[in-house]
């Protein structure tokens, strides 16, 4: 007769899932922290308007060249507040594809996993 060890079938490999599901959480964790000084700049119109952005979508910086700009142009308020707008848009949107590259380089689309549904952010 043969008897089974260690219980439940398979649980070696739980255990071993568990310990990488909780070093890519780790991971996970120190990419996020990490994401908060890493920075993404935006320019716009030529150089009109420049944007630094963190990872976490902050932003850290806006520039505005004067040189750039035709103020003599009755509309160059109206030029300008569009292109705070697209330059805003256009870091928010660097920002997040850099924080969804470095999120996918570490589970590495383990979110389509059934049964793991959300828990990864996927």
């Amino acid at each position: 007769m043969s008897k089974r060890r260690g219980g439940i079938p398979g649980g070696g490999g739980q255990m071993g899932m568990m310990r990488q599901l909780q070093k890519m959480q780790e991971e996970m964790a120190a990419a996020q922290e990490a994401l908060a000084n890493e920075t993404t700049e935006v320019s716009v119109g030529g150089g009109a308007v420049t944007i630094v952005i963190t990872g976490h979508q902050r932003v850290q910086s806006i520039s505005i060249n004067p040189d750039a700009i035709d103020t003599s142009d009755p509309e160059w308020i109206n030029d300008l507040q569009d292109m705070l707008v697209i330059a805003v848009n256009q870091a928010v949107e660097q920002s997040q594809m850099m924080a969804a590259q470095r999120m996918e380089a570490i589970t590495g689309g383990l979110g389509d996993i059934p049964g793991l549904g959300g828990l990864l952010g996927g």
